[in-house]
């Protein structure tokens, strides 16, 4: 589990972190290129998601072949239909491999199930009145979407559809032993982590989604400017000094390169 999650933030910072380097490389040479990623862990549902992930690749993946296909302009079934084959065909565009396509088929599955289920959350909502907590709502629903996004990505960074399902069946193993500390360290130790990488990346993990707390009542940067000098660059220098560590502890491709 522990795994999962780290894989669903380290695939988001290695594709949303070249993406802002591209965004950022073409503005400083005075081109204007479209935000890729809108903090699409805080999405409430998977269609909610795809509108924050990979924008530019879902975009194209609407325009080109969900509304030709006739996108939401038919009946049920067939909008059903457009959506599951394009997230097909998105899963077929990251490579021929069965475990592309499972994830593809997962996302469709889910959107679909998501509009048919629709009418139902609408009931059970006003069955238990949860939205009267708008909080809470919330919070379960970024949630339970975050638990299928990161389950989907267990087919997508899996080797083979064998090592998938071999993920899938251990995922809860020994879960009754999470609360041992002893056997949680000895769980990193054999995914290969320290305690201090372990660390440094749930402080990452944390970072991330406090600047995206900041973002949603606007730009970070705005944010960062209105403090005072002394609180500026002392972030401008804890940024540099760890992109700088970063940057040289290892040399990683990013995971994107491949597609």
């Amino acid at each position: 589990i522990i795994a999962t999650i780290f894989f669903a933030f380290q695939i988001y910072c290695d594709f949303s972190g070249y993406s802002d380097i591209a965004i950022g490389s073409a503005k400083v040479m005075g081109f204007e290129l479209m935000e890729n990623f809108k903090r699409p862990y805080f999405s409430k549902s998977i269609g909610e998601f795809w509108k924050r992930w990979h924008i530019s690749l879902s975009t194209w993946f609407k325009d080109y072949l969900y509304i030709p296909l006739g996108g939401n302009k038919v009946g049920k079934l067939r909008h059903y239909f457009n959506l599951f084959v394009t997230f097909l065909v998105s899963g077929l565009w990251h490579g021929a491999n069965w475990t592309f396509v499972l994830w593809g088929a997962l996302h469709g599955m889910y959107s679909v199930f998501g509009r048919m289920l629709a009418p139902l959350r609408k009931k059970l909502t006003a069955i238990t009145h949860i939205n009267k907590l708008p909080l809470l709502h919330k919070g379960l629903q970024i949630v339970l979407t975050f638990t299928m996004v990161s389950f989907a990505w267990i087919f997508f960074r899996a080797n083979s559809i064998n090592d998938a399902f071999y993920i899938v069946r251990h995922l809860f193993t020994d879960l009754g032993k999470a609360t041992n500390f002893t056997y949680l360290v000895n769980s990193i130790s054999v995914m290969g982590l320290t305690k201090f990488q372990l660390l440094v990346a749930a402080g990452g993990v944390a970072l991330i989604e406090a600047v995206h707390l900041v973002e949603r009542k606007g730009s970070v940067w705005d944010w960062l400017s209105s403090k005072p000098v002394l609180a500026r660059w002392t972030a401008y220098s804890i940024l540099l000094t760890a992109t700088f560590w970063l940057a040289f502890s290892e040399n990683n491709e990013f995971i994107y390169f491949q597609f």
